[in-house]
Order: C-alpha cells, then structure tokens, then sequence
C-alpha cells in the first residue's frame, strides 16, 4: 500500500510531505485528522529556530491557539530519527502529550530521538519526511524571529501555513 502525502501550501511555497504510517501509525492518523478537518488552514509557523528546526500548526496568525483533539501515544520507538527534512510531533514535557503541532527539522537532530524511558529523554515521534520542498523549509527556517507576546522564537513576518491537504 502507498504511503498517504500531504502537501502544505505556504505563504513561502510547497512543501511536500510522504507520511509513514506503518512506523507512526498514531501520529499519523492524528495528523490526518487535523488535514482532514481543514484544521492547520492558515495557522502559522510559530517556532523558528535557524540550523534547527520550523514548528507550526497550533496557532493563527493573530497567536490564539486553535482547538486540539486529545494526546496521542509518543511513537519515538518507531525506529525513525530526526534527521533533515523529517517530520515530527512537537510536545510539552510529559511524553505522551502530542496534539496538533508538528515541526520539520532543518537539520539533522538526533538528540531529539528516544534514548530512554523517562519522559525528558523519551524523544519526539517522526512520523513523515519532506519529499518535495526543502528549499522552502530553508528559506522558512532563515527568517528573522524576535521574542514576542509570550512565544520566543516568532518569525518578524508571518509564516503561514495557507492549506494542508492530502496529495495524490
């Protein structure tokens, strides 16, 4: 069976995502439920950090947060590592407490994989890896940020994510 795409429309260009549900099966039916529901439409890319990493999907551009459906399991264990161009969900502290935001990391960042059992160093669940688009990943991860209104690494322009739909 093919593995679903996603294909994110941003206000920087495409960006092309092959999802790998057979190692995060979780993480990416949750995924697909926030593409499906037209949910990630015009949020923004909140987090930008240069050399490291682009995250969005979890707020507008006026910086409320959008609605979430529950946690899903954190499936750091898949086997699939943070390196460049892979696509996984962001989290708060407590291992198992992924909605809606995911990042692209811009570089490889293994340290963020699953080294053991404690929730610190439980790592951050890949489920899908950029096929199509990294030159707007870069050109994303290159923008100006400044600390504002609570968020600490938000881009000076808005980085909208304009549509996230499935790709076939």
């Amino acid at each position: 069976m093919d593995n679903p795409y996603v294909l994110l429309e941003t206000t920087l260009g495409d960006i092309l995502i092959e999802l790998l549900p057979e190692k995060a099966p979780k993480s990416v039916a949750n995924f697909l439920r926030y593409v499906d529901d037209k949910s990630y439409d015009y949020t923004i890319f909140h987090r930008v950090i240069r050399g490291f990493m682009i995250q969005g999907g979890g707020y507008d551009n006026r910086l409320q947060p959008r609605a979430t459906y529950e946690p899903v399991e954190n499936e750091a264990k898949n086997g699939l590592s943070n390196v460049k161009g892979s696509v996984a969900l962001a989290r708060a502290a407590e291992k198992d407490s992924a909605c809606r935001e995911f990042y692209i990391n811009a570089e490889d960042n293994l340290d963020l994989d699953h080294q053991d059992e404690t929730d610190e160093n439980y790592g951050y669940a890949v489920f899908g890896q950029v096929v199509e688009g990294m030159d707007v990943v870069k050109k994303l991860n290159w923008k100006v940020t400044k600390a504002r209104d609570g968020f600490d690494d938000l881009p000076v322009d808005d980085l909208e994510i304009i549509s996230a739909r499935r790709f076939e």
